[in-house]
């Protein structure tokens, strides 16, 4: 089935469009902030730990138990923000994630025993508030079934490039330049202050209905079969990312240019927000199932030559091409839950999709660098290759799960639903 994007008014959607939505900005601007944090903890952690401790395995620890925190609650953090609205959710969460971060920092400080802070690891992670899915929630609301949709898809998505490559720049500069704890300290009041700039927009979050007029099930996204089809999809994407952190560092190392390890990673980030803001600006005629399976496809090939490369500037190029391929994938995996899942829980849906490839990072971090020690120089690049061969595997055996939920015409206050709804 194809799917001609056209605006409603038979316009081309565009980002100029998109941000042109009434109202807009008073999510965009804070939740830009808001969603700094999120790049910024692991590594303000790692930085933090090794000072302190000496040992950069017990900061990759700290920082891994923390990521795994993250993973586990974010989907119940996306749950109750769609039964409770966002702003129920948001206030506690981001009071308890300060508190916690700067609890951590202390400890670290007052060089606290590991256990310790492995303890103080679990509420900073699991209270990270879910800033990109909540956003990615509004925009529904916004748009509802328009056509930017995959627009504002791909305008998130490099929205979290740029997120992902700014945070760790700033936290990096901070904790080196200022003081080994600035950058977790500027990293709970960035979510102090955005976080609760952003729970202040209430007009632009998605309503909780608890009354007579409609009522809407709610449902847990992972009952889906197409959100864990996703689930799937994004872990191997993960993997990626964690393999690609790991391998690239080993390999920069291995020919004793270690400071080459951030342009090739650059490099990679470059080709993921190129290939972001080219998705969002075509007029797709092709249905989004095809577009992740092809584009899967192709992240796979690419993501598998990696372990081949043995020269700087054959690296360079494999990973600008892994990095072209993995927007559209997640641009696409993004726009399918719009289909897929109720209005009310969409945010969950959103979640669980990011936790997947925290979750799938962690993991390749932690492979990667045990392929790296025990193999040979690059077997971390074995890793990408694996997550992505496995899920494409898995995304093929199961692609009937990605067809989108049938529109139902039911009405209540004049808008159309996709979930069973009683009209008074």
């Amino acid at each position: 089935m194809a799917s001609t994007v056209t605006s409603r008014t038979g316009s081309r959607p565009g980002y100029g469009q998109l941000l042109r939505t009434r109202g807009a900005w008073t999510f965009l601007l804070p939740g830009f902030a808001a969603r700094q944090p999120f790049a910024m903890l692991t590594i303000s952690i790692v930085l933090l730990v090794q000072h302190t401790t000496g040992s950069y395995g017990a900061a990759g620890a700290a920082a891994a138990v923390t990521g795994v925190s993250m993973a586990l609650f974010a989907p119940y953090s996306g749950r109750l923000a769609d039964r409770h609205g966002q702003r129920a959710v948001l206030l506690p969460g981001v009071l308890v994630h300060s508190l916690s971060g700067l609890t951590f920092t202390a400890l670290a400080l007052g060089h606290a025993p590991l256990w310790a802070l492995f303890v103080a690891t679990v509420p900073t992670g699991a209270s990270v508030p879910q800033i990109g899915p909540m956003v990615r929630a509004r925009w529904g609301v916004k748009l509802q079934d328009s056509p930017l949709m995959t627009t504002a898809a791909a305008f998130e998505s490099v929205t979290d490039e740029l997120t992902f490559v700014f945070g760790p720049l700033l936290a990096t500069a901070l904790c080196t330049t200022v003081n080994p704890a600035a950058g977790l300290v500027t990293e709970a009041g960035l979510t102090l202050v955005g976080g609760l700039l952003f729970a202040a927009r209430k007009s632009t979050q998605p309503t909780v209905t608890t009354d007579g007029h409609a009522r809407v099930e709610h449902v847990s996204a992972l009952r889906i079969p197409g959100v864990r089809v996703l689930i799937v999809t994004f872990l191997g994407i993960g993997s990626v990312f964690g393999g690609m952190q790991v391998s690239l560092a080993a390999f920069t190392e291995s020919i004793g240019e270690p400071g080459l390890n951030g342009v090739l990673y650059g490099t990679f980030a470059a080709g993921n927000m190129l290939s972001g803001v080219v998705c969002g600006a075509v007029a797709w005629k092709v249905a989004p199932q095809r577009r992740l399976l092809v584009g899967y496809a192709a992240l796979a090939l690419t993501a598998s030559a990696l372990w081949t490369a043995h020269s700087v500037l054959l690296l360079a190029g494999l990973g600008l091409l892994v990095g072209m391929c993995i927007a559209p994938a997640l641009i696409t995996g993004y726009t399918l839950v719009e289909g897929l899942v109720p209005a009310g829980a969409r945010t969950e849906a959103f979640t669980w999709l990011t936790g997947a490839v925290a979750l799938g990072q962690a993991a390749a971090v932690t492979v990667a660098g045990q392929l790296e020690d025990r193999l040979w120089g690059g077997a971390g690049f074995l890793v990408p290759m694996a997550g992505t061969v496995l899920a494409l595997g898995t995304l093929i055996a199961l692609r009937s799960h990605l067809a989108t939920r049938p529109r139902s015409r039911t009405v209540a206050r004049g808008v159309g639903h996709r979930v069973p709804v009683a009209v008074d």
